[in-house]
């Protein structure tokens, strides 16, 4: 897996009332959460990008007030359609 270095000042944790560990994790989440949202990745490979699983990805969308499925009226109406 690749890497990406991100500079931030060492006093931003502190003011987040964080660990280094905490913010960082929050950080990659919130780059997953973004991608997602934009419909630029899936779920899984989100998932993967924060480290963590696709359920417990999913569940935690709420905290970045993102819907876990973001269909348009005409997509909605085509799934039942053909269910």
């Amino acid at each position: 897996m690749s890497q990406l270095k991100i500079d931030y000042p060492e006093t931003l944790p502190d003011a987040l009332q964080q660990t280094r560990e905490q913010f960082e994790q929050e950080a990659k989440m919130a780059m997953a959460v973004k991608l997602f949202e934009m419909k630029r990745i899936s779920s899984g490979l989100a998932a993967q990008l924060a480290g963590i699983d696709r359920v417990t990805f999913l569940i935690n969308l709420h905290h970045y007030a993102v819907a876990m499925i973001d269909l348009t009226e005409e997509e909605l109406i085509s799934d039942l359609e053909n269910a």
